[in-house]
This record gives structure tokens, sequence and C-alpha cells, in this order.
């Protein structure tokens, strides 16, 4: 029986099933561009990603990754999961706590740390931004869709890493919590600005599990709301930067996200002037073997 290695991995956690999961071809020479698309569509996640031979001497492994109806050049999430299969296959080995990933958008570095408790984190360093202030009416039509007050004061953004998402702060992660937007009305304002969807965020201002709430709604791409979203994330990052909060918020934040799908995923994030770098923990969920017989 023909077979490829195969692991599902649960990304921005620690825990099983409350990340973002990824699957993780491991060994995908032999498949052809059909097969790789015909696995990605029917594993129907976000995302699943294909290891092949590398062809950068300075990458440790090169990745494919593949959306159940497409190839894309780099995202966030599969880039952490993929790492975390392959070193816990024993397959790639990070030299002095780096990986280097071959991928569409070139090479990736990615750092890899461990705690005092075992627990490893992979972080990749997120694709310059190019950042787009809103309209004023553009921030009002986003406002109306959202169906909740936007803090004016740090004007909306459109901001492209790759990904490209509308960034809106709200007044804090309890009004993010709440917030009931209206999706036809998102999709609408998404595929205007021909971006990837809306990012909004707010700060914990009690006790919470993070520094700030985070959901990213992207209706125009067949997801009303990604349950964790390195891009969306990191976007976020890129505009507390662009609005000079860095000083408020901290170089380093913890972001939260995925409580309203019954998630719990946690995004560490690292503000530099020059750089902005995403990072998390994963877990696998199910390790085994795909048949192609």
């Amino acid at each position: 029986m023909n077979t490829v290695r195969f692991k599902q991995v649960d990304v921005f956690t620690h825990r099983r099933f409350k990340g973002n999961p990824v699957a993780v071809i491991l060994e995908a020479d032999g498949l052809t561009d059909a097969q790789m698309q015909q696995i990605a569509n029917w594993t129907n996640l976000s995302e699943t990603t294909f290891v092949v031979s590398k062809t950068s001497d300075e990458a440790d492994y090169k990745v494919r990754i593949f959306t159940p109806g497409s190839e894309l050049p780099f995202a966030g999430h599969p880039t952490i999961g993929t790492a975390h299969a392959l070193i816990e296959a024993g397959l790639v080995t990070p030299r002095s706590g780096v990986l280097t990933q071959e991928c569409g958008a070139g090479l990736v570095k990615l750092d890899v740390t461990t705690d005092t408790l075992g627990a490893r984190r992979i972080a990749f360093e997120l694709p310059t931004p190019k950042i787009i202030t809103l309209t004023s009416e553009d921030i009002d039509q986003l406002e109306t869709s959202l169906g909740s007050p936007i803090l004016r004061e740090f004007q909306p953004c459109l901001v492209d890493v790759g990904a490209r998402w509308i960034v809106a702060q709200l007044s804090n992660a309890a009004a993010v919590l709440a917030n009931r937007p209206d999706m036809e009305q998102v999709k609408i304002a998404s595929v205007r600005a021909q971006a990837t969807g809306v990012v909004i965020f707010g700060e914990y201002t009690d006790e919470g599990p993070s520094d700030m709430e985070v959901r990213a709604y992207a209706p125009a791409c067949g997801v009303s709301e990604d349950p964790v979203c390195g891009s969306g994330n990191g976007a976020m990052a890129a505009f507390v930067r662009h609005t000079a909060q860095v000083e408020y918020f901290g170089e380093e934040l913890q972001a939260s996200q995925g409580q309203m799908l019954g998630r719990a995923g946690a995004i560490y994030l690292n503000i530099q002037t020059q750089s902005i770098k995403v990072g998390g923990e994963a877990i696998t969920c199910v390790d085994g073997t795909v048949s192609l017989d």
C-alpha cells in the first residue's frame, strides 16, 4: 500500500483541540500538484502543508502550503505547525535555536525556544507590513458592519502582511467578545478593500487570559471567523506599532483568540522598530499515515 506520513497539529495552544489545526504531510516528494490539492480539499482544513526536498542550501526544509482550493506562498499557523511536526518526527533539528523554512515566499527564519518546563515555542518574523489608513467613510461603513463602536483616535487601517487585514481597535476585550457583526456587510467591506478580512482587538483592563483579545472575520474567503490567526495577530501588532501604542502595551505581548468558538489560542508577539515576531506553542492531535491507493 502506498502511504505517506501525516500529522495533524493544533497551533497556538498547548491543549489539544483548542487551537488552529493544520494537516502536515511529512514526506511529499512523490505527490503531484493535483494530489496535493486533492488531499488539501479532503482534509477541509484552512491549510494543509506538504514537506518536499529543499532547493536552497540555506534552508532546513521546504514546504508547500495549500488551502482546500489553492496554493499559498506563506501562512503563519501552517509554518509553526509544520516546524513542530518535523522536529517531533526527528526530521529536522534547530541549529542554535533556529530553523530556516523554504516556501513560496522565500526563506523564513524561525526561532525555536524551550522553557524550563519543556514547552517548545516557535516564532516567525512577520513580512514587512504595508499600511494604508482607512478614510472616514470607510470607517463609518466598517463600524456599521461590526455593529460596535471603534476607537477613532486609533484610526483603522488596512495592514498588508501577505494576507491583507482591516484592523480596528475596540474599547476593551469585553467589547470584542460581545461583538456580533453583520457578516454580509463585513464581506462587502473586505471585498471593497481587497482584504482577507477584518481583525478587531481590545485590551484586558482587568484580570484576563492575556493582554488583549483578538477576533478575525474572513467571510470573503469563506471563513466567517478564524479560530486563531497568525497573520491577523501579526497585522494587529503592526497596527499597535503604527499607532504608537508600543510604549503603552509593551514590546512583548500575549494575545488570546478563539474563545467564541470554544478554542483557547495564545499568540506571543514581539514588536520591535524593524521587526515583528509571531509565535506560539503547538501540539500533535493525529499521528499516522495517509493511504494514496
